[in-house]
């Protein structure tokens, strides 16, 4: 498995947020699935309003959340 920052912003009408999501996948297309999911039913976003603007692999170093390295690196 690998690591992706996924980038992107969620379109509302008179709203729009920007955010970094770091997600575990096999491929950078999967990565950019799981966003949509999540992000879909965390705030009730449908996929036309969210807006990918980059999705690039990290390595261990680069990763910020604490669960998602010690995943990566195989520590327990």
């Amino acid at each position: 498995m690998k690591a992706f920052k996924v980038t992107g912003e969620i379109n509302k009408p008179k709203l729009v947020t920007p955010f970094t999501k770091e997600i575990i996948a096999d491929k950078s297309e999967h990565a950019v699935e799981k966003v949509y999911a999540e992000i879909g039913s965390r705030h009730r976003v449908k996929r036309y309003h969210i807006k990918i603007i980059s999705s690039k692999e990290i390595s261990a170093d680069e990763i910020e959340n604490p669960i998602l390295k010690k995943l990566v690196l195989g520590e327990q």
